[in-house]
């Protein structure tokens, strides 16, 4: 939405030169709402910096096994792809369609926190996450459950954490 905020005369724009860089013909300001923009990428900077400190603290308590592990698809991009896309129109200077937008967001959370399926955020696959159905023997009981790795899952002894109905592995 930040890039949105940003008239298309502002790109037409030369870089600015250093004989010119503090003169009133360098712009270093291109959003038409600056307080909004810089406020969301701010709040978006600061919630992947937190994701990342987060999934490096998680302690892993639990010695298992992995038996067989197989990849599965991340669904929610399926699904929520569509309506993300219907509003990619939305701009700072139109309230309303922020706030609609807004609601989205928290429907969604919802949604996803409900379900159980929070842990399928796109932003983990960005992180380098990946989503497994594996076989897996934890106290001498053998389990079919979905497992979060960063890269691949292959069979062996790993150590893990369970968070909603995941195994969180350790890399």
């Amino acid at each position: 939405m930040a890039i949105q905020d940003i008239p298309s005369s502002w790109w037409s724009k030369s870089i600015c030169s250093p004989d010119i860089m503090f003169s009133d013909k360098c712009s270093y300001n291109p959003f038409m709402n600056p307080s909004l923009s810089l406020t969301f990428l701010g709040i978006s900077v600061f919630a992947i910096l937190l994701a990342r400190s987060s999934l490096g603290k998680i302690s892993y308590p639990f010695r298992i096994e992995v038996k067989k592990a197989k990849a599965i698809p991340n669904e929610i991009i399926n699904y929520t792809f569509p309506y993300v896309v219907s509003f990619m129109g939305i701009s700072y200077s139109e309230p309303q369609k922020l706030l609609g937008f807004a609601v989205f967001l928290v429907w969604m959370f919802a949604i996803t926190y409900k379900s159980g399926q929070i842990l399928m955020n796109p932003l983990l696959l960005i992180l380098g996450w990946r989503l497994y159905e594996a076989t897996i023997q934890i106290n001498n009981v053998e389990k079919d459950v979905r497992v979060l790795k960063a890269g691949m899952l292959s069979p062996g002894t790993s150590t893990a954490q369970t968070i909603q109905e995941f195994y969180i592995i350790k890399g």
